[in-house]
């Protein structure tokens, strides 16, 4: 078995193995089991960026094995610098989702370490998956384990929240399906990716395709104005749901505009820029404007998760090396701060039960070591230099200024926002003086979630002061991808 089919299969199968155990009596082992299962998927994963070649632009650890032979679907993986880091990014936040819910969940133990760990795997399909139906498979089976994750462990409204992002997510799909369907009998019946890169196609068409995998990704990732059913989810979702789902769900979309959008379909993607970046930073400006007036933490940070993400498509579309470079570097450290974000959230909430701002009030007096990490994670995300959350954004606006000052100007200014959203919510829960009796008998983080914080500080700590690892691995591959996109395909 290949290094890929590893990374995928082997946390599925600890999944899988969690599932047949039942019973909360044996909720200890299963927890170790879990705990296991994901440490050894991370480790698969850490001979891909070892074995690496920075040098090409060619997918590497390539496997490939017939699936369906009648239609001609194939079973064939392989990364590239656009991929590999979100293969090791799935792997590394899914070790820390188990940690942190070790105490967390008490019921149904073993379904809910079983669903992430099955979840992770599908995830490192999706930026594996080389054969477009078997890419849509891994895309679309996501939607299982996350939809049962916050359909059984969410809060109050948990189905609604539950329906809501399994309807919005799959209704952009089918568009997608449709459009894999067309570029199969195009290509002369082959499900082949890197084929359909090549494969000549009429304007009309290539708009369409743009259109229809639009539907798809723009939802998932969420771009304004189909983000809001987000912010329901994430309110309602388990700490451990909204981390994957900030941290890795959303880059799923992000995704696919460089795998299927661009390449597949160059001309369009050139002639409607203007709308994404439009749309990128309306994502940027408003909602960061709307994040300003959540009361709910959750709302807050999921508003700067679609603010943060609209940084990403607005590199992808400026169509230089800074831009593309910048929305991977981008989309990477937002996994690192945006799940930080959603964990500490959660450390005040197994607490107080409680994610409104107005509840909380000098937590600094009563869990002094806890908001050291709070605020490290604060200052990343409002793109603080030396942190993960600057590098990418200021790739980003160095990218935007080369393509046209306005652009660039307009993505700085939004900046502000970010700054003023993230730091008013910061002053308001953790600073001055303590403010009722749950926060007064809050007792600091123990050594599982120090532990577990500790690991993404060094990661996002790491990336901001020395981002050289993750652009070299990316550079071959946004240039060979700008030159494709840069070349005509109209028949």
């Amino acid at each position: 078995m290949g290094l890929l089919s590893l990374a995928i299969w082997t946390p599925i199968a600890f999944g899988a193995a969690l599932l047949a155990l039942g019973r909360d009596e044996q909720a200890r082992a299963v927890r170790w089991i879990a705990l296991i299962g994901s440490v050894l998927g991370f480790l698969v994963t850490l001979p891909l960026y070892a074995r690496f070649d920075n040098s090409t632009a060619a997918m590497q650890f390539v496997e490939s094995a017939p699936w369906i032979d009648r239609f001609n679907i194939n079973y064939t993986l392989g990364v590239d610098g656009l991929s590999l880091w979100f293969v090791l990014l799935t792997a590394f936040i899914t070790v820390i989702v188990v940690i942190s819910a070790w105490e967390a969940i008490t019921e149904r133990v073993n379904q809910y370490m079983g669903a992430f760990l099955i979840l992770s795997g599908l995830m490192i399909g999706v930026f594996s998956a080389l054969d477009a139906m078997l890419f849509y498979v891994f895309f679309e089976a996501t939607l299982i384990p996350m939809y049962l994750i916050i359909g059984i462990w969410g809060g109050p409204r948990k189905i609604y929240a539950a329906f809501k992002f399994f309807l919005y997510t799959l209704l952009g799909s089918l568009l997608m399906l449709v459009a894999l369907i067309y570029l199969f009998w195009a290509a002369g019946g082959s499900f082949d990716i890197l084929a359909w890169h090549r494969l000549p196609l009429p304007a009309g068409v290539q708009t369409l395709l743009f259109f229809a995998f639009f539907a798809a990704f723009a939802v998932k990732v969420p771009m304004w104005p189909v983000h809001t059913w987000l912010p329901d989810v994430h309110v309602e979702a388990p700490t451990g749901g909204s981390a994957v789902l900030a941290a890795i769900m959303l880059k799923l979309g992000a995704y696919g505009f460089l795998r299927f959008s661009m390449p597949i379909a160059p001309d369009a993607a050139r002639e409607w820029a203007w709308l994404m970046i439009a749309l990128s930073l309306v994502a940027v400006i408003y909602v960061g404007l709307v994040a300003m007036v959540q009361q709910d933490m959750k709302k807050l940070v999921a508003y700067s998760s679609v603010a943060h993400m609209g940084f990403v498509t607005l590199g992808f579309f400026i169509f230089n090396p800074l831009g593309v470079a910048g929305g991977l570097v981008q989309m990477i450290a937002h996994g690192f701060v945006s799940g930080a974000m959603f964990l500490c959230i959660g450390v005040l909430y197994d607490r107080v039960h409680s994610r409104e701002i107005a509840s909380y009030g000098g937590v600094v007096n009563t869990m002094p070591n806890f908001t050291a990490f709070a605020l490290l994670f604060a200052m990343a995300n409002c793109g603080l230099p030396a942190t993960a959350g600057f590098v990418g954004e200021w790739m980003v606006i160095l990218g935007a200024t080369q393509a046209h000052f306005g652009l660039g100007l307009a993505a700085a200014t939004a900046l502000i926002f970010g700054a003023a959203y993230t730091l008013w919510m910061f002053k308001r829960v953790y600073l001055g003086p303590v403010v009722n009796d749950d926060v007064r008998q809050l007792t600091d983080i123990n050594s599982r979630e120090f532990l577990m914080l500790g690991a993404l500080a060094i990661a996002v700590l790491y990336m901001g002061i020395y981002p050289k690892p993750f652009t070299d691995v990316m550079n071959v591959s946004v240039s060979e991808l700008l030159r494709h996109v840069a070349a005509s395909k109209l028949n």
